[in-house]
């Protein structure tokens, strides 16, 4: 960027001139006229009018960055679950009313249009979401940053069920075309893989070099992340493998048609789907591939295209910090040091001394099969010279350790981030925290289990390096779009300003005690019930009673999670009414929504999922239960369903087992529609719970130090199994076949790990959550109470805004400031 223009003028705002914009783009960008257009042309017209809008913030603020030059953040990430993106522009940019008159103004369906749009394929769960969440509040905030991933072109998968099994079908969200994405081939960005290392001279001096065996191109995606009613848009920049020469015309011409086009379809693979399969050593492969393929097209593209040309990279850690979210960019470091060291001709101690202060690394797992490690083997075949720059930091990182800790050779073993067994393999975590500035967890417990357990030696040799940043979500989709109802009743009663400081929600808690407010959220709520329905019905055919209680547990299938606990909870309830032991009259009235993608990979989770569903079937088919006893299992749960499926839920399903949720951030979203929890005191859950209080919070279970207890103790599963009736009855009926037509095979795994090994202590805590269900019941039946609970929650949600996680990262971390745009 030499040369400095000024943007083009702001469009006029008015109904006119979008009516204007919008036909332009039906006639001249789809070449169709309204009468002719399709819903699709109709959609893709409106979405790049909106862009338009936008378009010229960020161009204003892109030059303003490059005229200012200060700190920028740059948020490394393996996924960005966006969300869908019309909804989200029309809101920053103030063009809703505006867009919904001008296109029904010419007889065009509004939400129609807004429904047509496919949410991307770009993530899968929190950790995806967290990152779309804080791009959108860095911008709104007005902090210089750009997110840097992989344009994934089929996504994870799309989960559909046969038979009530899982099934993973591509999901082609690009067939439509994508009008929220500016490519740029002209920026394509060389990696390469594989080959040789060897010495070499450079004006006399010996240097080390990488000879790559092949070579693949990134080509950027520009996303615009616009920041709420301010004028500044960021942009998130992900990466598309593509072959550097896709093509052979002298191959194709000899008649081997399928050789012509290999090194297309082996480029391309690495940017296919997120989270290949990971089973098998060619998925093993992959994963790595992509993982490297997208932080060195981010370094490259950071440094030689964001920066000033001739920046000296000393000064590199006052213009930018590269937060790596989780272990999947931590190949980062060896890369820098590769670009430094390499290809600037730096001694390795000036070049380790600038790494060291421009990455910084947040920890998402307590779980250590959740820490990435890879193989030497893998590594030094595919990336033979980061191999090496990682046995050097290792060695000089535990000559640091001896130098503390003289004659401690387990500690030596424990801290190396080269481990010895069962294979030698790269402990990711620990380069990227020998190699962070800081390392973060992202809740008080998982800060404190990451300081005191995970990586305790890590934190005796260097307690300054570790620091807290709880998650947070942006109040602006997960409250502002998704619950306008709620949205609105709030404004009225405190005004606007929470949608970009969401602590001043603490102006509703004394209208908890207004009866009026409770009535006018109680319709709210059911309001949002009743807009479920509807989505249900068209979404998946399924019917739900809007006037019970909404019982939700959404997230990733994971054992951990345990939904197996809730599940057990439905089956009891099932076996006794069925058995005669308890009153239907005596039952509460709910309906059970569950949501959750299984890795293709996770045999364990599938069954789970199959579980649910044919318990759904028995249940939903039983003629004394309807009314009172209903499970709903969505298929595909994403964005979109989150958006109308947690405004309308009345309890919140947060059981994992203690010390192994990092933080949750469905917790978050659940409490700020009006959500009660019931929950374990695990990740962001203590937090709910300190600051809605006892009262408003339903708490069960073991706490982490009573987990460790337990299991030092030699946990024994069929003592619980044995000792509480009611679990026994429930898993017996699993056992013999009841929701299997008799085939007690078919769930026979699960029986069998609940009741042999049973890791997450699902039947240890089973009574305690049973109790909490009762509380639960109880509370419900108090409409008042429960009603005056939920504004309580909703009241205190503001500490768990994404702004206040940015705020935190940037005192803690970054350092950087804010840069005003013009708005």
């Amino acid at each position: 960027m030499t040369q400095q223009t000024a943007p083009i003028a702001i469009r006029e705002r008015t109904v006119d001139a979008f009516t204007r914009e919008f036909l332009r783009e039906l006639n001249f960008g789809q070449g169709v006229d309204v009468e002719r257009s399709s819903v699709n042309d109709r959609y893709l017209a409106l979405a790049r009018t909106v862009r338009h809008y936008l378009m010229t913030r960020w161009i204003e603020t892109l030059r303003h960055q490059w005229e200012h030059q200060a700190k920028s953040v740059a948020y490394l990430s393996a996924e960005y679950l966006l969300g869908r993106q019309l909804d989200n522009a029309l809101l920053a940019s103030d063009l809703t009313d505006i867009a919904r008159t001008s296109v029904e103004s010419l007889g065009i369906d509004f939400d129609e249009l807004r429904d047509a749009e496919i949410e991307p394929g770009l993530g899968n769960g929190g950790l995806g979401r967290l990152a779309a969440c804080f791009v959108d509040s860095l911008a709104t905030m007005n902090i210089p940053a750009v997110g840097y991933g992989i344009r994934y072109e089929y996504g994870i998968f799309e989960q559909t069920f046969v038979d009530g099994w899982q099934v993973e079908k591509a999901d082609d969200w690009l067939r439509l075309g994508s009008p929220w994405e500016f490519p740029h081939p002209e920026a394509a960005v060389e990696v390469g893989f594989g080959g040789t290392t060897e010495d070499h001279e450079v004006d006399g001096e010996k240097r080390r070099r990488w000879v790559p065996a092949w070579n693949v191109l990134g080509v950027p995606y520009n996303y615009m992340v616009p920041g709420y009613e301010n004028g500044r848009v960021n942009t998130l920049r992900l990466w598309s493998a593509r072959a550097t020469h896709a093509f052979d015309l002298q191959i194709f011409n000899s008649g081997d048609y399928e050789e012509a086009v290999r090194a297309q379809t082996f480029a391309e693979n690495i940017s296919k789907v997120l989270y290949p399969e990971d089973s098998t050593p060619q998925g093993k492969e992959l994963r790595l591939q992509q993982q490297y393929f997208f932080v060195a097209c981010s370094l490259r593209d950071f440094l030689d295209r964001v920066l000033l040309r001739g920046f000296d990279l000393h000064n590199l850690p006052e213009r930018v910090t590269f937060q790596l979210n989780d272990t999947h960019p931590v190949i980062a470091v060896p890369e820098l040091m590769r670009i430094l060291v390499d290809e600037r001709g730096w001694k390795w101690d000036e070049a380790w001394a600038v790494t060291q202060r421009v990455f910084a690394y947040t920890c998402h797992t307590l779980l250590p099969e959740a820490l990435e490690v890879w193989s030497v083997e893998l590594l030094g075949r595919l990336l033979p010279r980061h191999l090496e720059i990682i046995y050097r930091i290792n060695e000089e990182f535990l000559e640091v350790v001896r130098t503390r800790w003289p004659d401690d050779e387990l500690r030596l073993r424990r801290m190396s981030i080269i481990a010895e067994h069962p294979e030698r393999a790269v402990r990711m975590a620990f380069l990227a925290t020998v190699a962070g500035v800081k390392v973060n967890g992202v809740a008080e417990l998982h800060s404190q289990l990451l300081r005191d357990k995970v990586l305790a030696d890590f934190a005796e040799l260097w307690p300054d390096k570790f620091t807290n940043v709880t998650n947070g979500i942006t109040p602006r989709r997960f409250l502002k779009l998704a619950n306008p109802g709620l949205s609105d009743l709030i404004t009225e009663a405190i005004g606007d300003g929470w949608v970009t400081d969401l602590d001043r929600l603490e102006g509703l808690l004394p209208l908890a005690d207004d009866a009026e407010f409770r009535r006018r959220f109680r319709e709210v709520k059911a309001a949002n019930k009743l807009r479920l329905v509807d989505m249900l019905a068209h979404r998946d055919g399924s019917t739900i009673d809007p006037d019970t209680m909404l019982d939700v547990m959404v997230k990733r299938l994971h054992e951990y999670k345990r939904q197996m606990l809730k599940l057990l909870h439905v089956i009891s309830l099932y076996e006794q009414v069925t058995r005669g032991r308890l009153d239907i009259a005596d039952v509460t009235p709910r309906t059970f929504a569950f949501g959750a993608k299984a890795a293709p990979g996770y045999r364990m989770a599938k069954q789970i999922i199959g579980l649910i569903n044919a318990v759904g079937r028995t249940i939903n088919d039983e003629p004394a239960l309807e009314g009172r006893l209903r499970i709903v299992f969505p298929a595909n749960y994403n964005v979109t369903l989150a958006e109308c499926l947690i405004p309308a839920a009345d309890l919140s399903e947060q059981i994992s087992l203690a010390g192994k949720e990092a933080s949750g951030t469905g917790n978050m979203k659940f409490m700020l529609n009006g959500a009660l929890t019931i929950g374990t005191d695990d990740g962001a859950n203590v937090e709910i719970r300190q600051l809605v209080g006892d009262d408003n919070f339903f708490l069960f279970g073991l706490d982490e130090p009573a987990v460790e207890k337990v299991v030092a103790a030699g946990y024994r599963p069929t003592s619980f199994y044995e000792s509480i009736p009611n679990l026994r009855h429930a898993l017996d009926l699993v056992a013999r076949g009841t929701f299997s037509g008799g085939d007690r095979s078919v769930f026979e795994p699960i029986v069998s790990n609940l009741l042999s090994e049973d890791r997450f202590l699902v039947l240890a805590d089973f009574q305690a959550y049973v109790d909490a269900q009762a509380r639960v019941d109880v509370a419900y039946a108090d409409t008042e109470g429960w009603t005056r609970s939920a504004v309580i929650n909703v009241a205190r949600a503001g500490f768990f805004s994404s702004d206040r996680s940015m705020r935190d990262y940037l005192d803690r971390i970054w350092h950087a400031r804010q840069v005003a745009t013009r708005p």
